[in-house]
């Protein structure tokens, strides 16, 4: 039976994060729907990164298996047909059998976009986290320097993660500028529920000078939930995607990554 493989991205804003729910209020639930009215069959699909709620994606990538023989820009435009305007697959590709979305990722790409303003985001509203004063870039950078390569991420783990260890290996953070907005580009093997945002509140918290660079190698140490900082707002999160290797001849990006500052 034919898998495909889809690349997605949307705007979480409206929605209960990927994974299918009762409510059918998931990114999940919105596409399957699409899938089954353009195929008229019903459609499970899985996805590489579950998202929570109001987090977005640039490039999700799904895949599903189907009897149905359709043409990858079919599979693209007719499943849009379907969707809310808030969802849009990206591209479609039949893959083999043995390709499998999680699985056969070698890592997760995130970034997190941070406006630092005086004033609260109006049009960026959803689309941007936001913080109040200024921050201190080195100060940043110098406390992602002991969150690098493999790590026991406990204490950036929210009580409710499903992951069997919180072992995992954080291949890079980067942080950039433009003017007002910050980008924080994160990639690991995988990642904790919630981790990303506990790691945001604590590199918020070093950078405004309240606490030091060395208090995150503290808080890693830890292993404690308690001793990092409150999760912050899911509104600045993407999904950037997966990465696989070159056999599997996915794309590695869309063209939503261009607007990011």
């Amino acid at each position: 039976m034919p898998r495909i493989a889809l690349g997605l991205s949307y705007n979480g804003g409206a929605y209960q994060g990927w994974q299918s729910q009762l409510s059918g209020l998931t990114v999940q639930d919105q596409l399957e729907g699409a899938l089954r009215q353009f195929g008229g069959n019903p459609v499970s699909t899985l996805c590489a990164g579950r998202t929570d709620a109001g987090v977005h994606a640039l490039m999700q990538v799904a895949h599903f298996d189907t009897p149905l023989e359709r043409s990858s820009h079919s599979w693209v435009r007719g499943t849009n047909s379907y969707l809310p305007r808030d969802i849009a697959v990206q591209w479609a590709r039949e893959v083999d059998p043995a390709f499998h979305c999680r699985a056969s990722a070698r890592s997760r790409r995130y970034s997190y976009v941070l406006l630092q303003s005086e004033i609260r985001p109006s049009v960026e509203a959803g689309r941007v986290g936001w913080v109040f004063g200024e921050m201190a870039r080195g100060a940043m950078e110098q406390a992602v320097g002991y969150l690098l390569g493999e790590q026991d991420f406990s204490s950036f783990r929210a009580s409710q993660c499903q992951a069997l260890s919180p072992v995992k290996t954080m291949l890079a953070l980067d942080i950039h500028q433009r003017g007002a907005y910050w980008r924080f580009e994160f990639e690991a093997n995988a990642f904790l529920h919630h981790m990303i945002r506990n790691i945001m509140g604590c590199l918020i918290q070093i950078g405004q000078g309240k606490k030091s660079p060395e208090w995150m190698a503290e808080v890693l140490a830890a292993r404690d939930r308690r001793a990092a900082a409150p999760t912050f707002s899911p509104d600045g999160l993407y999904f950037l995607g997966p990465r696989y290797d070159a056999c599997w001849s996915l794309p590695l990006q869309t063209p939503t990554f261009d607007w990011l500052p």
